[in-house]
């Protein structure tokens, strides 16, 4: 590469970085102005993950069920077609 493309990357990236900075800082002085909830009136985040896993749990229990109800009834299928192919249709009558 050339030293002006060089030189041109030097100052995008310095430009980027200067910006990155004031962002950080910016994000920075909000959070130190804003005003302190007490731990007591915050959400309990255990409980809510607890609530979350809960919710989650229950709904692979019905997956799993709808699962288990469905492979049911597709492995009967399954035998009853066995049983229909391999029974010749002459023995029927």
């Amino acid at each position: 590469m050339s030293s002006r493309v060089q030189l041109m990357m030097m100052v995008v990236l310095m430009m980027m970085m200067a910006v990155m900075m004031l962002q950080i800082q910016g994000v920075s002085a909000e959070q130190d102005s804003g005003t302190v909830i007490p731990a007591e009136s915050r959400p309990c985040v255990d409980c809510h993950a607890f609530e979350f896993m809960q919710r989650a749990l229950q709904d692979l229990k019905k997956t799993a069920f709808s699962l288990d109800s469905r492979t049911e009834s597709l492995v009967l299928r399954a035998e009853k077609k066995a049983l229909c192919d391999c029974t010749p249709a002459t023995a029927l009558h």
